[in-house]
């Protein structure tokens, strides 16, 4: 179902916000990028600043490395998994990720153990193959079920299109990402695992004696930057996802399909200094304020307020003012009870077809069941309004 915002509501907030926020369209139009996927976003504010093909699937190479590294840091995390754990090295881990595939590689020897921290660097920062298989075999006992949870993983964190065949990158028809989702992926990691999202942005890593630089670029151009991963295959050719920090402002990018390592580098650097130079954040609605209401069914009374758990903000262009539109989104209507706090709708902004904000809306207090006849009310009365969509639909 969808819902406009209640008229006393939007004269006082949200018109005028809506109003300003499209400023972003202006600014993307004026912006070109030769990334043939692109998507740009504030951590901050979820807010889109520009996208191109960012619903189509790319094959994402070694950029699926980070989630893989997701998997790892939630073990960590949770308890369940030491830094200073020791894996072994199994020979279809060197075989096939490391030295002798003449991919990227940690050089992990044959046979060898290794810490977790020292597999994690080789992961994120020298992209180690051998060092992802490492990780999968010492968590799940085999690639293939490592796989498996990294599928299960994905969707628990509403990932819905991306899948995942392999955690190092390896080309296949179960693995496709979008750039949206990849940058989604991103912004969870940085946010979730701040104390172990800083090893995607070290600068280097030696093991075995051989130092290897980071094949992040956009770590040496000044721009904040400090993290995520590059990757490069044919089936995919050159993408990146990136994400830095300016004046307290984190943008995320993620570009796919470029021809060249220094078209990937020069493109994501391009989108991330537009983004910092030509946006700024306004505030739409605080935490707990009414935004509108969403339609009950069988409770004791017809609707309820909801509201969003955390401060709605966005980011728009710099003197810019084209609107945009809003809507609540949910499932309805809502059967009762609800409990306060129950998530229940969702806030979206969009710029034409193009989803800007999407932000979970609560109900601002508890709906309790009614009763008999309230409830007999309510069935005769979608069953009626049911039955009138049916016949104009037939039309």
């Amino acid at each position: 179902m969808f819902l406009s915002l209640p008229k006393s509501i939007a004269p006082i907030g949200f018109a005028l916000a809506a109003l300003l926020l499209a400023s972003a369209a202006r600014a993307a139009e004026g912006f070109q990028t030769s990334a043939p996927r692109a998507i740009l976003v504030d951590a901050g504010t979820h807010t889109v600043l520009l996208e191109k093909g960012a619903d189509e699937f790319v094959t994402p190479a070694s950029t699926v490395k980070i989630m893989t590294a997701e998997l790892v840091f939630r073990e960590i995390a949770e308890g369940r998994l030491k830094l200073d754990d020791e894996f072994t090295v199994s020979e279809h881990a060197w075989r096939s990720g490391g030295a002798p595939a003449g991919g990227s590689a940690m050089f992990l020897a044959l046979n060898s153990r290794a810490r977790v921290e020292d597999l994690v660097r080789g992961l994120v920062i020298v992209s180690g193959n051998d060092a992802a298989i490492t990780l999968a075999e010492g968590l799940a006992g085999s690639e293939e079920a490592f796989v498996g949870r990294m599928n299960k993983r994905a969707s628990e964190l509403g990932l819905v299109k991306s899948i995942f065949g392999n955690p190092w990158g390896q080309a296949g028809p179960d693995q496709k990402v979008t750039a949206r989702e990849m940058a989604q992926l991103a912004a969870h990691v940085i946010r979730t695992y701040p104390d172990l999202y800083k090893y995607f942005g070290e600068k280097e890593f030696t093991w075995n004696k051989i130092r290897q630089q980071n094949r992040n670029p956009l770590l040496t151009m000044s721009i904040g930057a400090d993290g995520l991963k590059t990757g490069n295959i044919d089936d995919s050719g050159y993408g990146l996802v990136g994400s830095a920090v300016q004046d307290d402002r984190r943008l995320i990018v993620a570009v796919y399909g470029l021809h060249t390592a220094k078209d990937r580098a020069e493109e994501a650097r391009k989108l991330l200094q537009w983004g910092f130079r030509n946006f700024e954040e306004k505030s739409l609605f605080k935490a707990g304020e009414a935004i509108g209401t969403a339609q009950i069914y069988g409770g004791d009374r017809g609707s309820v307020e909801v509201t969003s758990p955390t401060d709605v903000k966005v980011l728009l262009q710099r003197g810019g003012s084209e609107k945009l539109t809003g809507r609540i989104v949910y499932e309805g209507p809502l059967i009762a009870p609800i409990e306060a706090g129950a998530k229940v709708a969702k806030l979206e902004i969009r710029r034409g077809s193009t989803l800007v904000l999407e932000q979970p809306l609560e109900a601002a207090e508890t709906v309790e069941k009614g009763s008999l006849a309230s409830r007999a009310f309510d069935a005769a009365y979608e069953y009626a309004a049911g039955a009138i969509h049916n016949k104009l639909s037939k039309k």
